[in-house]
């Protein structure tokens, strides 16, 4: 699929602002937290952080003009459990490093989904540093993907983040895009059928988004693709999965004022902000994104949850003050099970211990 772009030049003279801006570790504002039901307590609360030397220091400025206007149902057949049935997964993002920590996490994941069952896992961007890949045919597709989960066997739903779009995190490597859908035909595990799609797992359907192009205010076909299929959807659950967080207190911080710069158009993450706000709160049940490389389960802000599980491969600290059920800065992943009205999820360590659980009810 061919696709156009923008003028890109107010946005890359924004990008050059941040790149001469010292790292911002300020920390996001506290968001007003409006607790939902809770079935279990904090068991971990790790303050030993790893201070994960991730240049993604990201002025995350994803440059992605991707006008992807992807109308995709998903004709992926992921509708074969009967409604009601129990439905297993894992979401974990910001893991493509190859390295010796994204394979202790998959083992980890490989050992809870041979106890406990999944069904998929969501792979929530920034799924190739720091730059991304430049063909289907680029090994990293391998070394950093197929090799280390070759022992979980099941299908992964991407999406992309900004270092998936090249540039060293800037994101402006736009052709990249349809590198990553076109993979799904070499995979069997890569399951990506455009830029954003839904598919149906049982009575949950999931929205997978580009919030790349929401970034940088490229989200508004986006906007109304998943305004039409929300109309339309009959799931008794719907959740969301992108890159960027709403609400996080990692570096990156919360949307409207990420890296602490408010005062700053589009690298501010507003259009995420306006975004969410818009397609997401109270429309669906659960949004899940990385980015930040923790694990944390902010309290409800707006009528959905959401879960940051940007830990696959690495970690940065946790500094912001948002009000929390649980929150971790070692590598890790979170387990979902949703049976019948409840949801529970369940956070994992890369070793594959359980640190806190919680599930709530609709």
């Amino acid at each position: 699929m061919r696709r156009s772009y923008p003028n890109l030049l107010a946005r890359l003279l924004a990008v050059s602002l941040v790149s001469l801006l010292p790292a911002a570790c300020d920390a996001p504002a506290k968001a007003d937290a409006d607790p939902v039901d809770s079935t279990a307590n904090p068991d971990d609360t790790d303050t030993d952080p790893e201070t994960d030397t991730d240049t993604d220091a990201d002025t995350d400025s994803d440059t992605d003009t991707d006008t992807d206007t992807d109308t995709d149902t998903d004709t992926d057949a992921d509708t074969d459990t009967e409604p009601g049935s129990t439905v297993r997964f894992v979401a974990l993002g910001d893991a493509g490093e190859g390295n010796d920590e994204q394979y202790a996490v998959a083992e980890a994941i490989a050992l809870v989904c041979a106890r406990d069952g999944c069904d998929f896992a969501l792979y929530l961007g920034d799924n190739f540093y720091d730059t991304g890949v430049e063909d289907v045919d680029d090994e990293q597709f391998q070394d950093k993907f197929e090799l280390p989960y070759a022992g979980v066997d099941l299908p992964f739903y991407p999406v992309l983040g900004n270092h998936d779009y090249g540039g060293e995190g800037i994101g402006w490597e736009l052709w990249k895009g349809e590198t990553y859908v076109e993979y799904s035909d070499h995979s069997d595990k890569w399951t990506m059928p455009d830029l954003y799609h839904t598919f149906t797992q049982g009575d949950v359907q999931l929205f997978a988004l580009d919030t790349t192009q929401v970034f940088w205010g490229l989200g508004d076909d986006q906007l109304d693709w998943l305004d039409d299929e929300l109309a339309a959807s009959t799931s008794a659950w719907r959740l969301a999965f992108g890159h960027h967080p709403y609400v996080s207190n990692g570096p990156h911080g919360n949307a409207g004022e990420y890296e602490g710069l408010d005062w700053l158009p589009i690298v501010n993450g507003e259009a995420v902000e306006e975004f969410v706000d818009a397609g997401l709160c109270g429309r669906v049940d659960v949004y899940f994104c990385g980015h930040d490389h923790s694990l944390q389960w902010p309290q409800a802000t707006c009528g959905t949850e959401f879960i940051v599980s940007g830990a696959g491969a690495k970690t940065t600290e946790l500094e912001g003050d948002n009000d929390t059920w649980f929150e971790y800065d070692q590598e890790g992943f979170v387990w979902v099970e949703i049976v019948g009205n409840t949801f529970t999820g369940v956070f994992y360590d890369a070793a594959g211990i359980e640190l806190f659980r919680r599930s709530f009810t609709k």
